[in-house]
């Protein structure tokens, strides 16, 4: 497998049930596609994992409930794909390792009703006694027991001791925009606790240490289009492996107009909701609660004068997020359990894509359905991206995210340009211009519209 091929395979457009480890047709389709790469679909990690060694399977575990209501198929990693990577590290470890399966979603997720409502309960049970055990985890520091009440924001779930902390410094992709840290912001989360892990010349990740005490980590990501980022994929996925995610900034404070990239232009409402937000988030119980009432109330006299529905980052103008997802991702491939970075990779980083039924729309936490059928292979996210956009029928040159993944900077993602890029489809070696492979192209989020499809030729 050449590190700039992306392999790619149609299974249908929906799960066959196979999620215990049977042989439907997303089992068949992963075997298949296996093959065509050159390795042994019967043992496929054989030549990444050894036995003694440690996998990592990192989901998408993003939230236990769709807010459109139109279920969890759309949402997160679906258990056949848990599935099929548990038993080819339990193949490939021959009894002697470790497996561990983790994210970490938002903080107001309910894990175990998503455990048990996705299928993942079920898998956890079937392999407690496998060869190798498998291990869940759940990578956050920080949980809401009640999100839609009145908080109760549980901190230091996890010890600081599984974590490893990185300072990128000024190798940050964040540093050219350092003047404006006290703007960096994620929504939710304290923006003081967030001065505190980026400052001129100091950035700061909180990585679970399972991650970068692994051998290989096979990302599993659910392909879906992204309010903040545009898309959510190969590189996205891996913002999970952060535990707090106020070390992780996702826009900045204020509008367009104003500085900031929240938001288009400069509307006062939405900046006096923004200022609301932070003081909400600055508190808890009661006082937090109330705070975020008035925070709708804001918002709506917003849309009153014409504001759009864009708020927290969720535009093609976000220029924070794409540089925190490619610091973490730089981080994955080259960081010590140290807390240090070295100059070479020091795991394998193999991502499988869930793309049968993906999401469309204001995804991550609102997804529409978007029956693909398709399963991705690559050996690099970078290159799974480029493809991924193409399948949903955007122009990777329109989303940072992509676009920037393939930039000059000390700890590269990638070491070939665009148009080496192939992909490998039903046996066939296809070089670009590719054919479309898909019907109709997925509907953008809506601050995105207009600005990521891609024209007709590209």
């Amino acid at each position: 497998m050449l590190i700039s091929d992306v392999f790619l395979a149609t299974c249908g457009s929906s799960y066959d049930n196979d999620a215990l480890g049977g042989e439907g047709n997303v089992a068949q389709t992963m075997r298949g596609i296996w093959r065509e790469s050159g390795v042994d679909p019967e043992n496929p990690l054989a030549q990444y994992l050894s036995p003694g060694g440690c996998a990592v399977l990192k989901p998408n575990w993003v939230m236990d409930t769709n807010l459109t209501g139109q279920g969890l198929d759309c949402l997160v990693t679906h258990a056949t794909f848990i599935a099929m990577a548990i038993q080819w590290c339990v193949l490939a470890l021959k009894g002697n390792g470790r497996i561990i399966v983790g994210d970490a979603p938002i903080q107001g997720c309910d894990l175990p009703k998503l455990m048990e409502a996705a299928g993942y309960s079920a898998l956890k049970l079937l392999y407690a006694q496998a060869d190798v055990p498998v291990e869940w985890r759940d990578f956050r520091r920080t949980v809401l027991a009640n999100p839609e009440g009145v908080w109760d924001r549980q901190t230091g779930v996890r010890p600081m001791e599984d974590y490893v902390l990185f300072d990128l410094g000024t190798e940050s992709l964040l540093e050219p925009i350092v003047q404006d840290a006290d703007r960096f912001r994620v929504t939710m989360y304290n923006p003081d606790l967030m001065r505190q892990t980026h400052a001129p010349g100091r950035h700061q990740y909180l990585i679970s240490r399972e991650v970068i005490e692994a051998d290989v980590v096979i990302n599993l990501p659910k392909l879906k289009t992204h309010k903040k980022a545009c898309v959510t994929g190969a590189l996205k996925n891996l913002v999970g492996i952060n535990g707090n995610k106020d070390y992780l900034p996702h826009h900045r404070l204020g509008g367009s107009r104003t500085g900031g990239d929240c938001y288009a232009g400069g509307n006062p409402f939405k900046l006096a909701s923004e200022h609301l937000s932070d003081a909400a988030n600055r508190r808890e119980g009661l006082a937090a609660y109330l705070l975020r009432q008035t925070v709708r109330g804001t918002y709506s006299l917003a849309r009153l004068t014409g504001a759009d529905n864009n708020l927290e980052g969720s535009w093609y103008g976000n220029d924070t997020i794409w540089r925190t997802v490619l610091d973490l991702n730089r981080i994955i491939l080259y960081g010590r359990p140290d807390g240090t970075m070295a100059d070479l990779p020091q795991r394998k980083v193999l991502t499988l894509t869930d793309a049968v039924v993906c999401g469309e729309g204001d995804g991550p936490l609102a997804p529409m359905p978007h029956p693909l059928g398709m399963l991705t292979l690559a050996a690099n996210p970078v290159a799974a991206e480029y493809v991924h956009a193409h399948l949903m029928g955007f122009d990777w040159r329109k989303i940072p995210l992509i676009r920037e993944a393939f930039g000059c900077f000390k700890y590269p993602l990638c070491n070939f340009r665009p148009e080496d890029i192939e992909v490998q489809f039903k046996g066939q070696r296809c070089c670009q211009p590719w054919p479309s492979w898909n019907q109709r192209p997925f509907v953008p989020p809506t601050g995105w519209k207009g600005h990521c499809e891609r024209q007709e030729g590209l």
